[in-house]
């Protein structure tokens, strides 16, 4: 918004308002604008939520066989957090980028639609006063919609030269497949995925949202060279119209999630709750599926697939043999019965984050 209303309206009577057009200074004020709307909203959000009640539960967010008293003493704080970093993150995008990119109104439009996902469960949960939300086939199905909706937009909406249906695999020069309407399944898998593992690594005070801002930060730089021909030249990348202006969508998503880690960071004063969980998660696998490094999630987002992987073999593990592999999945929580302290875990998993995201900005060089 601010981009045409300061830059195209009054650029002629000021010079100095040219420093609108440079993506880089609007993904900057992108991310200081999500990130202070978060700090100054935060408190009165944390009041709002503690006087409705919008309380974390006793089972919501963590296995009971792995509650201790440590654990225990996080029932009754405030949950739903993901409201305030949806918005802080949507209305930052709003006024800093451009409102005639397509593919950014593709990434708010998902993360909004997992956000309403999110809080739908998140409200169920609280209403029921158990763990139990939304049917998993219902959440299932709203995140299948977005993949697919946003693959088919992509395919057959308007053309913009970039032939989404081609998959480049990582390390490779050159190495294109062509997915054809395959790519549909990809996207779905992506989204459906990625949400997902950040839903199950939701479990310590700090992690999740410390490790979506390194993985955001991570695509903030990619969304920024695939927006270039120069650079997609050098790199030998796909280069996709209007992805910088994605930077902006990113900055604004690692600015929102530094602000709600103010009051998130151990001990928690608020949790974000599936409501923002699903919808960051939906938001870095939809920015994986706009730029066409739909793999490097993989890497960018390395701790989630860990996290999510642990869990998968856990159960395949007591269901073919009877025995388990951890302690108790997710990995995060098996660490805790080893006696790490949370604080510990936290930090040593943020660093496992930044290594495996530079590991995967790599991985665009090497090619």
């Amino acid at each position: 918004m601010f981009y045409r209303l300061i830059y195209e309206q009054w650029v002629n009577s000021w010079t100095p308002l040219n420093i609108f057009q440079y993506i880089t200074f609007r993904a900057a004020a992108a991310a200081v604008t999500s990130m202070f709307i978060c700090l100054f909203c935060g408190p009165w959000v944390i009041k709002r939520l503690t006087e409705l009640r919008v309380r974390q539960g006793q089972h919501s967010g963590v296995r009971a066989e792995a509650m201790g008293e440590h654990h225990k003493s996080k029932v009754g704080t405030p949950t739903m957090g993901g409201v305030l970093i949806v918005t802080a993150m949507l209305v930052s995008t709003l006024l800093w980028a451009r409102w005639d990119t397509r593919i950014v109104w593709l990434a708010m439009g998902g993360t909004f639609i997992l956000g309403i996902i999110g809080f739908v469960d998140d409200y169920l949960k609280l209403a029921m006063g158990g763990s139990t939300g939304a049917h998993p086939k219902v959440k299932l199905t709203g995140q299948v919609l977005v993949g697919a909706v946003v693959a088919m937009v992509l395919l057959f909406g308007e053309e913009d030269g970039v032939n989404y249906s081609q998959l480049a695999l990582p390390f490779f020069k050159d190495a294109y497949f062509s997915l054809g309407l395959g790519f549909l399944l990809l996207s779905i898998l992506v989204v459906v995925g990625t949400s997902n593992a950040v839903n199950l690594t939701d479990g310590l005070d700090g992690l999740a949202i410390g490790c979506i801002s390194v993985t955001g930060a991570a695509y903030t730089a990619l969304s920024y060279v695939v927006g270039r021909t120069d650079y997609t030249d050098y790199l030998n990348l796909v280069y996709i119209p209007g992805a910088g202006e994605l930077t902006v969508f990113c900055a604004a998503l690692c600015g929102a999630s530094l602000g709600f880690l103010w009051y998130n960071a151990y001990p928690a004063a608020l949790f974000m709750g599936d409501t923002g969980s699903l919808a960051l998660g939906g938001a870095l696998a939809l920015v994986a599926i706009l730029v066409k490094q739909e793999l490097s999630i993989l890497l960018l987002g390395g701790v989630f697939v860990l996290e999510a992987l642990s869990v998968v073999l856990q159960v395949a593990s007591f269901q073919l043999t009877g025995k388990r592999i951890f302690r108790v999945a997710p990995f995060h929580h098996h660490l805790e019965r080893l006696g790490w302290s949370e604080p510990k875990i936290v930090i040593r998993i943020w660093i496992i984050a930044i290594v495996l995201a530079v590991i995967g900005l790599s991985t665009v060089k090497i090619r």
